[in-house]
Parts: structure tokens; C-alpha cells; sequence
């Protein structure tokens, strides 16, 4: 389960960005995760509980926004959402691929007092 892991790296970049911001409590985080990165939003959220128990975030709310892949294919330019597991270009056919959305993991926002 690599929520776990996510989760206490989230945990840890909270609190220290909180700290920065003179917040005491934190209510909620919110964050965006790429398709790619597959994790599984409630595992996520119940990971990240147990990640921040002795933290400022203990009691927030984890909201999670997911990033649909987006894929540009080398060849032709194509930009294009993947549909299948192979993820070749939908125009020419190609498996020349660059990732452009998809494996981001970061944090939008953390709301407290």
C-alpha cells in the first residue's frame, strides 16, 4: 500500500508548511494527484489519518483532486488523453510518448487558523 508512504510525506510537508504559516490547526488539505501516480482515494485519506495523528493536520479533511493523463506523442505532436493500457498515439499509432499530465502529486492548498 504506497498510500501509506504518500501519506506520511504529505503529513510531514503539511506540518512544515503550516508551521511557516503561523497556522496552529489545519482543517483541511488540498491536493491534486495525477491518474498515473494510482492511488486509491480512500486508502489515501484514511492513510493520511493515521499519517498525521500527532500533527497539527490530526483533525483535517484530505480532499483530492485526480489529474487525467494527458500524453504527447514524439513523432506527430498529437496531444491526447490515454484510453487503453498501451497508451500509443491516437493519430499516428506511435509509442514515441512523453507524459505531460499524469504523475504529478502536489499540494494546492492547506486551510486552517
Amino acid at each position: 500500500m504506497h498510500e501509506l508512504k504518500i501519506a506520511e510525506e504529505l503529513s510531514a510537508m503539511v506540518s512544515h508548511h503550516a508551521a511557516e504559516a503561523g497556522l496552529r490547526i489545519v482543517e483541511r488539505v488540498n491536493i491534486s494527484v495525477g491518474q498515473f501516480v494510482q492511488v486509491v482515494p480512500d486508502l489515501l485519506e484514511a492513510a493520511f489519518s493515521i499519517a498525521a495523528v500527532e500533527s497539527v493536520a490530526s483533525a483535517a479533511r484530505l480532499e483530492i483532486e485526480i489529474i487525467a493523463a494527458e500524453m504527447r506523442c514524439r513523432r506527430c505532436g498529437t496531444e491526447y488523453r490515454p484510453d487503453d493500457d498501451l497508451h500509443a498515439c491516437t493519430a499516428c499509432g506511435s509509442t514515441d510518448i512523453d507524459v505531460v499530465h499524469g504523475k504529478e502529486l502536489f499540494i494546492k492548498s492547506i486551510e486552517g487558523e
